[in-house]
Formats: structure tokens, sequence, C-alpha cells
């Protein structure tokens, strides 16, 4: 007879680990801190970051053309991925130019997003909750206008900005739970 062995649920695991996932929150919430701190220097590195995401994936569009060369797409599959090298390479060897093409992109999504949370909102109206959705499209639609009014200038502290607050945010979710973990394993 073997020992059946059952997966650990996550809460016992967060309770018994509480310390490292406060570590981990910490952690982020400095590194969130600093990428806002110094937004230029951020938005050049998540702009790098999306460069080599490009050029992985351009050579691996290639690779995977060569690979099926019998099938129709083949050039498509070329082309795409010299494209992806090509942009991945110009934004690799001038990053500030990239930051500035990923700024308006992030605009235009935020623009997207704001507008189709609205609608949503309105569509659900009558639920509770609505108005959180209604502010969150709202704070979108502002945040895009911010962005591209103030571009080019944005370009310099836009995604540096966006992606400090995101990992902030995420430290202190990590802390949050780290703390009611800690908290229920006191009580328990």
């Amino acid at each position: 007879m073997t020992a059946q062995t059952h997966p650990v649920p996550i809460t016992e695991t967060v309770r018994d680990k509480w310390g490292w996932f406060l570590a981990l929150g910490i952690a982020l919430v400095i590194g969130g801190a600093a990428m806002i701190t110094v937004p230029l220097a951020s938005s050049i590195a998540v702009t790098l970051v999306i460069a080599v995401a490009f050029a992985i994936g351009g050579a691996a569009q290639i690779w995977h053309a060569f690979s099926v060369k019998g099938w129709s797409g083949f050039l498509w599959d070329i082309l795409t991925g010299v494209i992806a090298l090509v942009g991945a390479v110009a934004v690799y060897f001038n990053p500030v130019i990239g930051a500035f093409a990923l700024t308006l992109v992030v605009a235009g999504i935020l623009l997207a997003q704001g507008l189709t949370q609205i609608l949503l909102a309105f569509k659900v109206r009558p639920h509770d909750g609505w108005g959180w959705l209604l502010a969150a499209g709202l704070l979108s639609i502002l945040a895009a206008l911010c962005i591209w009014f103030e571009f080019p200038s944005s370009a310099l502290w836009a995604l540096g900005l966006l992606a400090g607050t995101a990992v902030l945010i995420n430290g202190w979710s990590y802390i949050a739970i780290a703390l009611s973990a800690r908290r229920m394993k006191a009580a328990g």
C-alpha cells in the first residue's frame, strides 16, 4: 500500500511561510519605489526588456518558418520574424526612441481600456460595484490623456512610472497577504 500525498492547501502554505511573502512584498515595494523615483531609467529598462522579448520572438518565428518550410505561411512567418528582429535591434540600440513609441502605445491602450470599462460599467449599472468600473475607466482615460498631452516629455517618465506603480502595488499585495497569514497563524 502506497501512501498518498495530499497537496498542502495554499492558505496553510502561506500561513507557514508568511515571512517569505513579507520579504518578497518589501523587496517589491522597494523596487517599485526605486522605479518611480528614476522613471527615465525605468522607462529605458522596460523598453530594453521588450526589445529582448521581440528579438527572442522574432528569432523563434524565423526558426519556426524554416522548420515547417512546406506550409503556405512560410514567407509571412519569415517576414514577421524579420520585422520583430529589426524592431528589436532598433529599440535596443536606441531605447529612448523605443520608449517614445511604447509610450504612445500605452496611451492608446489606456484610452481603449478606459472606454470599454465605462461601457461595461453602464452595462452592469444596476449591480453593486458598477461605480468602481466607471471610476477605473475614467482614471484610465485620464492617464491616457495625461500621457498624450504631455508627449513627447511623457516618454521620459510614463513607462517607468506605470511599471514602478505596478511593482509597488504588487509588493503591497504580498505584504497584505503575509500580514493576514501571520494573524491567522497567531490566532490558530
